[in-house]
């Protein structure tokens, strides 16, 4: 799996290329309803409460929602100790660890949990797994903050490097990347072993460790269900139908955005160029000299908006006609949480 990619914003060249590319999207693209969720519990509570309403680390992974969300009062925040005691604080869609809702109790907050079903999903399997005495094995990008929840859902919890390969650990967790990752893992009883993943990595990616991870260890348990999500499933089949016809791949998507990675590496990997820019800002025409089809997806946390402007910019840079591809159709809606919708409004502002 490759590093989280960067993107550069568009630098003036000399003169402008020749561009006759027409415009393909695909479908589905953008927002999921986890993320759908996220952005409507922030805004709920900012309604009923007031600014500010303090949010622990970006709601979801994208520049334009979370400046958005700012400007009417959230404040986003890496640690609760940067939280007054007694204030608000909504847990972002990528999840916590047990210990961040402890000491979310311990300081007094009220807290809202604005963590994507799907990944709570994942933390009632990792649960259960450890119940039934089982090792799990999570496949993930260290660091990423869905995986500091996951891997947080067991007592005194560490993603540090070399951990794969620590006897000792207590916490019955280990974390991996990639095959080779596997090759050096070592765990107490390959006969109770099981493992999740991260839901927003590549499907392709994933295969290849878990197929790494039952070939190593013959009797791994895996999920009832997959935990690469259905939005992220949906959209790395999308962007691979679109890119079959096309010889440009445009990402729309924050640099920090798993998933949104993920759309430009299964592009990437399809053989044709593919970039990912936050906005429209980033495009640079000579991407498109000599091309003759570009494709446009975003990831589950960019908004349509952003894909508009980026259409818009391509025109602008002489691109022709748009054509939307068919896809699936998704109808997934996740309930808000029960306590903030009972919660009364007040007009009160904290301080």
């Amino acid at each position: 799996m490759n590093p989280e990619q960067t993107t550069l914003k568009h630098q003036p060249t000399g003169e402008a290329p020749s561009i006759e590319a027409s415009i393909v999207l695909a479908n589905p693209r953008g927002f999921c309803a986890g993320v759908d969720r996220a952005i409507i519990i922030v805004e709920q509570a900012l309604d009923k409460f007031g600014a500010p309403i303090y949010v622990r680390h970006e709601v979801v992974h994208n520049k334009f929602v979370v400046d958005e969300l700012r400007a009417k009062g959230a404040v986003f925040v890496e640690e609760l100790d940067e939280i007054p005691s007694g204030s608000i604080v909504i847990f972002s869609a990528h999840g916590v660890s047990k210990a961040v809702r402890a000491e979310a109790e311990s300081r007094g907050l009220t807290a809202y949990d604005a963590t994507c079903p799907l990944v709570t999903k994942v933390h009632i399997e990792v649960e259960k797994m450890r119940k039934a005495g089982m090792e799990i094995v999570m496949i993930g990008h260290k660091g990423h903050p869905e995986v500091e929840g996951t891997m947080g859902q067991v007592e005194q919890t560490s993603t540090d490097d070399h951990q794969a390969s620590d006897t000792t650990n207590s916490t019955g967790m280990y974390l991996v990347e990639t095959p080779e990752d596997v090759a050096v893992l070592t765990v107490k009883d390959p006969a109770k072993l099981a493992y999740v993943t991260q839901t927003t990595l590549s499907m392709d990616d994933a295969a290849l460790v878990i197929n790494a991870l039952k070939e190593k260890f013959p009797h791994i348990n895996a999920p009832k269900s997959d935990d690469i999500c259905y939005a992220t499933q949906n959209r790395q089949d999308a962007v691979k139908i679109m890119a079959q016809d096309c010889d440009l791949v445009i990402i729309v998507g924050s640099p920090n955005s798993s998933n949104s990675n993920r759309l430009r590496e299964v592009a990437k990997n399809q053989g044709i160029d593919a970039y990912m820019v936050d906005n429209a800002s980033y495009l640079k025409p000579e991407w498109l000299a000599n091309k003759k089809k570009v494709g446009v997806s975003a990831g589950a946390s960019a908004p349509e908006v952003l894909v508009k402007e980026v259409i818009a910019q391509l025109q602008n840079f002489g691109a022709g006609n748009v054509q939307e591809l068919q896809g699936v159709v998704e109808s997934v809606v996740f309930q808000l949480p029960k306590n903030l919708t009972s919660a009364a409004k007040t007009n009160t502002v904290q301080s």
